[in-house]
Order: C-alpha cells, then structure tokens, then sequence
C-alpha cells in the first residue's frame, strides 16, 4: 500500500491577526477523497504536533468536507498529528502540503521540516502542494546546496485572489511574488478555476478548487 505524509500547520490564526485559521479543511478533505478511493494511505503530521487547528470546516453543500470531517479516524488523526522530526521518511512515498494561510506562518519558513522534504525528494519522492501549501516548498534545499525551486515550475494562490478573499493586507508575505522570485517559473489561470502544474515529481495547485486534480495526479504518479 502507498502512503503520503501530509505536513499541515500548527499555527491557528491569520497572520498576527486575532482571526482563526489554520490548514484549509476543504483543501485536505478532498484530497483525502482520492486517496482513500485509490487505496492510498495517510499520517498527518505537524511540526509540534498534537491536535492541528482548521478553519473552513462548516461549508455549506459540501459533502466530501462534511464526511471527511465526520470520520472518527479522520479526527483521531487530526487531533493528534505526528511530530514531525520524530517520522520516519523511508515509511512514504509522497509529502503533501494542503493550504490554509497558518502556514505561511510556519511551515514556509522551517527548517526541519524542509530538510525532511529534501531528503524524500532525492530519494525519488514525490512533493504535492495546493493553494498556499507551496509555501511550503520554499525554504527547501537540496544537498547541493541549491533550492528545489529554482529549478522547478510553480504555481500557487495568486495576489488576484487574495483582494478576491480579503486577506491581501494580513497576510505574512504574497505567496504569488514569493514563488515567481524563488522557481524557475511561477504559473496562475484564472482566479478561482483549478490550475495544477505538474513537474517532474514536484505538483502544486493554485487555489482549493484544484486540490482534488493535485491528489489526482498525486495518485497517478504513484502508480507508476
């Protein structure tokens, strides 16, 4: 059976804002979807670990997000994420980094955590990303010493679709001016439409509404 870590943040609020917030759940949700209808098994795992904050868990018409959210293992897990320096790499064959403005404000900047997707990286894994989950792939550094990035095409949540949300002044940094100085290339259609950019073993998604394309080509790739 395959298995894909998924790294999701512990910081629970927007920025320095007062605002709850956390991983986006529709963005993991549905994700999970594909993976657990392709046989695909997961472990969540933050940097502290422990339970991890999500917001967008009350979504009208939504009955993947409800379901998902309603699944007593699902909750297990998400109340009780792994530590993330304690997981043992060789166990995955995929990371995962869901959305959610909370990790902009850690996971975008750690290094342990980096380092661990470095290594799985130049082990012949596979690195996944939706919406502002790429930030994560940020601080990434290859044991060349050269960033996974700079050689690798992007794409990620646009500033187009910040004003749209009404976070474009609270947010810790622009993800979209981010990505295009750090990758070979940053990509964006239209706001709001699913974007998935596929490059070599690195995929990203650019808003939620690409995140179950992302776990789709996620799962494609495993089966080769």
């Amino acid at each position: 059976m395959k298995k894909v870590l998924i790294f999701v943040t512990n910081h629970g609020t927007l920025g320095d804002t007062d605002e709850a917030n956390g991983t986006f759940a529709p963005e993991l949700t549905h994700a999970l979807d594909v993976f657990l209808k392709a046989d695909v098994y997961y472990d969540l795992a933050s940097i502290n670990g422990g339970k991890a904050p999500l917001y967008g868990t009350d979504i009208e018409d939504d009955e993947v997000n409800a379901r998902i959210l309603a699944n007593e293992e699902f909750q297990k897990r998400i109340n009780n994420t792994l530590v993330a320096s304690k997981v043992s790499l060789d166990d995955y064959d995929a990371i995962f980094y869901p959305g959610g403005f909370g990790l902009l404000s850690d996971l975008a900047t750690d290094e342990t955590v980096a380092m661990l997707s470095a290594r799985h990286y130049e082990n012949g894994g596979i690195l996944a990303a939706v919406c502002h989950g790429p930030a994560g792939l940020l601080p990434i550094t290859l044991s060349d010493g050269q960033k996974l990035l700079e050689n690798t095409v992007v794409t990620g949540f646009t500033r187009e679709e910040e004003v749209d949300y009404g976070t474009i002044d609270k947010i810790p940094f622009l993800l979209e001016e981010a990505l295009a100085r750090a990758a070979k290339q940053y990509r964006k259609g239209q706001p709001w439409a699913e974007q998935v950019i596929e490059d070599n073993r690195v995929i990203t998604g650019q808003n939620p509404a690409s995140a179950h394309a992302v776990a789709a080509a996620l799962v494609k790739q495993l089966a080769i």
